[in-house]
């Protein structure tokens, strides 16, 4: 494999094109007409614009990229995450276009793309599932009948898609034929097709995945799990590896559980089992993501691989390096989301211009990101400006080394969730390692951002008028010499 296209964009293009580069493959972006100045633009070899900003006339145009891919002698295609990352129908183009696509299969993707076909699949390995309906709901007085029988609450899901789109949590009889329907209603703008299951509400349970990895000769092992109940609209904020509630027997449960997953539709290349897991620690099938995941990071952080280099030997037909006995856990990861949106506004997306952007440096701190200082926020995508991992010996040193990294980072110009970081990092719930995905609905206050943000504006202030008054006062009373020698005085004092 000499040449890689990214059908992707962003941090995750650049963080494939790096890995590429160290491997000594040539590597091909792809770019709508609003990220025609983007990092990884830059970065790549060689650069195609596809079309306009929307996703829809750019970056989901299977055929489009398909033809750059031809044009340039490209000999896989690596899709990231998103977009049309988790479409079969693009890998089986791809295939048939006789270029490798580094990933799972076509048929791997339809299996586990529908939820539905996803719990038949996992069914004959025994893997603990949340009670629910096998099949889709066509019949709603049936289905009322099985909420009864399984007890409310209940979670009306989309079989197919993800993100918390098609989702409906129903509390009792009377609401649930309404919220089916806006459930179906959802399902069908967002992903093309309606059907929806149900199964029991789980109400404050832990969000934990495991990563796995399979080569085209059989061989699965799970590189452990990651924590990632910190969210927001079901869309994750905080994720950390290993999980703070774990005990060694179910995590080697939930591991074995996790291959056998990937078995169930013989799955090749990366990808995430992910489970819920109730406060008596009993863990449930919930989904697999058949892809490479935004919280992959800390994953290489704890066991020392690089997945992107796996993913890309794997499509190659190579086998895997190592088997389960040889994979352990060294020490403790931890991720935040970086994202332009404002913690004190509900998590809503902001937009303009980055005026300042500085990393946090550091034994122990990375960065995947894709932006810097001039740069625009696009309305066009993910929110997403970066993610900022720790790693430490410890879980406490990483936190440690979380705040103290958040601290260090300067980005001005747009509100981002760095501000929550650090509520997160500091909170007793998330230290004791004692929360659940309801942590911002329990925890979190827009107005606590707020009331530190007006401590800090007030010092700075103060701070401020101080100088301003030495400064002053110095002025008037002594010569010129005097000033000048007193004004170099005061600003060693403000470097030291």
């Amino acid at each position: 494999m000499k040449k890689i296209l990214i059908a992707n964009r962003g941090e995750i293009a650049l963080r494939v094109m790096r890995t590429a580069k160290e491997m000594g493959i040539k590597t091909v972006a792809v770019f709508s007409e609003a990220d025609r100045k983007a990092l990884h633009v830059r970065y790549a070899d060689e650069a195609v614009c596809i079309g306009p900003a929307a996703s829809s006339q750019s970056y989901l145009k299977m055929d489009t990229i398909i033809d750059v891919a031809k044009k340039l002698g490209v000999d896989g295609i690596h899709p990231g995450y998103g977009f049309l990352s988790e479409n079969a129908e693009f890998a089986q183009k791809v295939k048939e276009a006789g270029i490798t696509f580094i990933g799972p299969t076509a048929d791997a993707m339809r299996v586990m793309g529908s939820k539905l076909g996803a719990k038949n699949a996992v069914e004959k390995f025994n893997v603990p599932m949340v009670p629910g309906t096998k099949d889709a709901i066509k019949d709603i007085d049936a289905a009322k009948k099985v909420a009864a029988q399984i007890g409310y609450p209940v979670l009306i899901k989309a079989s197919a898609g993800g993100g918390g789109k098609g989702m409906r949590v129903v509390e009792k009889e009377s609401e649930f034929e309404e919220q089916i329907i806006l459930a179906q209603n959802e399902a069908r703008s967002a992903f093309g097709d309606d059907a929806v299951f149900i199964e029991k509400y789980v109400a404050a349970p832990r969000h934990i995945e495991f990563q796995i990895l399979g080569d085209n000769f059989g061989n699965v092992v799970h590189l452990f799990e990651r924590e990632c109940s910190i969210q927001r609209r079901h869309q994750k904020l905080v994720e950390e590896a290993p999980s703070s509630c774990l005990t060694p027997e179910i995590r080697v449960k939930m591991g074995e559980a996790a291959v056998n997953v990937a078995k169930a539709c013989n799955y090749t290349g990366a990808g995430t089992v992910e489970f819920l897991v109730d406060e008596n620690l009993n863990f449930y099938f919930l989904e697999m993501n058949t892809r490479l995941q935004v919280e992959h990071p800390v994953t290489e952080q704890i066991v020392g691989l690089d997945l992107v280099k796996e993913q890309i030997r794997i499509a190659r037909g190579e086998k895997l390096g190592c088997s389960q006995d040889d994979l352990k856990i060294h020490g403790h990861a931890i991720e935040l989301r970086v994202c332009a949106e404002d913690p004190s506004n509900n998590f809503l997306p902001d937009t303009g211009t980055i005026k300042t952007y500085q990393l946090p440096q550091g034994y122990g701190v990375r960065v995947d990101d894709s932006f810097e200082a001039g740069m625009e926020i696009p309305i066009h995508y993910d929110p997403m400006i970066a993610k900022l991992i720790t790693f430490g010996a410890t879980r406490e040193e990483a936190i440690n080394r979380m705040i103290r990294a958040i601290d260090d980072y300067h980005l001005t110009g747009i509100e981002t969730t760095l501000s929550f970081g650090t509520f997160a990092m500091k909170h007793e719930a998330f230290v004791s390692g004692k929360f659940d995905t309801k942590f911002i609905d329990k925890y979190f206050k827009p107005e606590l951002l707020k009331q530190k943000n007006d401590i800090n504006e007030i010092a700075a202030i103060a701070v401020s008028s101080v100088f301003y008054n030495q400064e002053k006062t110095t002025a008037s009373t002594s010569d010129s010499y005097h000033q000048n020698s007193n004004e170099s005085k005061w600003k060693q004092n403000r470097k030291a």
